[in-house]
């Protein structure tokens, strides 16, 4: 009964968001890949906030329910009839009048199974396809028979962006670089390794703060056209976020709006909870809060992040399960060991029955296994990870959304009355599972 209702209210709300497309007819940019498509829309919508009236998915709304719900402009009900019955109403309201709708939304459009892309970018139908980064073995790869039909799934919102339309594609992936030969619009490349690119990234470096000496984020150059532009992102660290500074740029570039204000709202940029995000430690310690969600290939880049940091303390590297990987769960969490290992990371906490694997594979190639420890809930690491710590530690903390790897982050960070401003997850229908 229960998914019944399900495919119902879904396919009301469907109907509703397509009636309002219908009516007040918004560009959309629609982002699709296994990694990096949330902070990319994020990105994109402060980049172009104030030149547009535009509007983003909230938190990572990307689903059947999701993208929907952004178009009519209403947060998910969760579990409550009630709040359902209330966005249908709305939703029906919408279709006639709705005073100032946005000329543009920006949506990450996700998937889980087969047929899902399709199902959305068939009535969605974009201006822009932004298509990020895959990954060799993506996430949700245990709903299909291998990466290659997860790709080929993603890659199927190419099919339906607008014949006046552009897509964005990330150079420096392989797979996601095939999609320009298949294009039948303009496309725009961007990268951190080609030069020979539309976009391109270089001299990036990780900022530190001249009195204390710790990371507080991230510059580097963005070149195109012939023209070179510094960029200085605060409170964030990584080239997931270097990724999307390019994309923002080209789309602004793309539609003409004003590359100077494009700039000044990047400067303003507010890092996205749960992703490499900067936080204050207890004992003067470093956290880098990254417990959205896992993938291998977030992880493996989390870790080097981690590596990179200049510090006198300890590297500690707090991991928990990746999930809906199937048959390929134990080969990607042993490869996450040996990186471990390679990176000669001070301390390893795996969390999760699946990151056990992941100390297993540590303690096999020779890692002190006096550093490495292993949990089987998030909850009973916090005593451990908080004792651990010491001053000038540089703490990574990163899992899959479902073995909750934020608790460990409210347990040790400095100040956590922030926990609802800074971290993921703190809504209460989340808090209390």
């Amino acid at each position: 009964m229960k998914e019944i209702l399900k495919k119902i209210t879904v396919a009301i709300i469907t109907l509703e968001a397509r009636l309002i497309l219908w009516r007040y007819k918004p560009k959309i940019i629609a982002i699709s890949g296994t990694v990096g498509k949330t902070t990319t829309k994020d990105m994109i919508y402060t980049a172009l906030t104030g030149s547009l009236n535009i509007r983003k998915n909230k938190k990572s709304l990307n689903s059947e329910f999701g993208v929907p719900l952004t178009i009519i402009g209403s947060e998910s009900g969760w579990s409550s009839s009630w709040k359902w019955l209330q966005i249908i109403f709305n939703g029906f309201i919408r279709i006639f009048y709705v005073k100032n709708y946005p000329a543009w939304l920006v949506l990450e459009v996700g998937i889980d199974h087969p047929g899902d892309m399709k199902k959305t970018a068939r009535w969605l139908k974009p201006d822009v396809a932004v298509f990020t980064t895959y990954g060799e073995i993506p996430v949700h790869v245990e709903f299909f028979d291998g990466p290659e039909e997860v790709m080929e799934e993603q890659t199927k919102l190419l099919n339906y962006v607008k014949n006046d339309g552009f897509i964005l594609v990330n150079a420096d992936d392989k797979n996601v670089l095939k999609i320009k030969n298949k294009s039948h619009v303009k496309a725009v490349t961007y990268s951190l390794t080609d030069e020979n690119v539309d976009f391109y990234a270089s001299n990036y470096q990780v900022a530190y703060d001249k009195e204390t000496n710790k990371p507080k984020g991230m510059a580097f150059k963005v070149n195109y056209s012939g023209k070179v532009f510094p960029i200085n992102l605060k409170g964030v660290l990584g080239e997931q976020y270097i990724y999307p500074v390019l994309i923002s740029l080209a789309i602004a570039d793309s539609i003409d709006v004003s590359v100077v204000d494009v700039l000044a709202n990047l400067a303003n940029f507010e890092p996205v909870p749960g992703r490499i995000r900067i936080i204050e430690g207890l004992e003067n310690s470093v956290i880098l809060d990254d417990t959205y969600n896992a993938s291998p290939v977030a992880v493996h880049k989390a870790l080097n992040i981690l590596k990179e940091i200049e510090t006198p303390g300890k590297r500690i590297a707090v991991l928990g399960d990746m999930l809906e990987l199937g048959r390929y769960t134990a080969s990607e969490h042993k490869k996450v060991g040996e990186l471990v290992c390679d990176l000669k990371i001070d301390i390893l906490i795996a969390v999760g029955l699946r990151a056990e694997t992941i100390a297993e594979k540590a303690l096999e190639l020779g890692m002190n296994k006096e550093k490495v420890f292993m949990f089987r809930k998030s909850e009973e690491a916090i005593e451990l990870v908080k004792n651990l710590i010491s001053a000038n530690d540089v703490v990574l903390v990163k899992g899959s959304q479902g073995i909750r790897m934020e608790k460990i982050v409210v347990a040790i960070m400095k100040n956590p009355e922030q926990r609802t401003e800074l971290l993921a997850r703190q809504e209460k229908e989340w808090v209390g599972r």
